[in-house]
This record gives C-alpha cells, structure tokens and sequence, in this order.
C-alpha cells in the first residue's frame, strides 16, 4: 500500500517523533533507561550501575525527561527516577529485538 500525502502525519508530529528517537541516540542514556527497568533509582544508584559519574548521570537524565522518557519524585533530600511509562520498556524491548534478528 502506497502513502499518500493525506496519510501523511502532521510536520510537528514527525519533528516530535524524530526528537523522541534522538534521545535514544546515545549508549549513556540507554543505559541509564535499561538501569531503570524494574526499579526506581536515585542519580548515586544509576551512577554506580552503568560506571559513569553523577554529573553525567545527571546531565542524561536532563534530555530524558525533556523526552518525557523518564520521570521523578522527591523522596526527602533524594531524587528518584523512573521510566515514564509502559511505552518506553517496549520501545527499548522492541528495538532490542528488531536488532537480534
């Protein structure tokens, strides 16, 4: 089936889509998502998980929410972190086999 320019989705929809698939672009921040499938994690936990510093960490976790990917909740002096939603565990499962094959 051919696409046709009314199947077409809006431009800033696909500007979005393609900003979504930039913050998959780099192995720290994939990391950093695959750290917290499972469980919630503060930045010292993910640091100490994927063997980076907390600033990088940090400085990751800044483009991933923007990418609304993961999400946080203080908990007293601490920030914790989480995957956003459902979504992000299967698009990262997704493409994990889409490569295996």
């Amino acid at each position: 089936m051919a696409a046709t320019p009314e199947c077409m989705p809006d431009e800033e929809l696909l500007y979005d889509l393609a900003d979504l698939f930039k913050a998959f672009a780099d192995t720290t921040r994939i990391r950093i998502l695959y750290a917290l499938m499972g469980q919630d994690r503060c930045v010292a936990d993910i640091a100490d998980i994927i063997g980076v510093s907390q600033s990088a960490v940090s400085h990751q976790l800044r483009t991933l929410k923007q990418a609304r990917l993961v999400k946080f909740q203080r908990d007293g002096k601490n920030i914790i972190y989480s995957l956003s939603d459902d979504h992000v565990y299967t698009m990262l499962a997704q493409g994990m086999t889409h490569i295996c094959e």
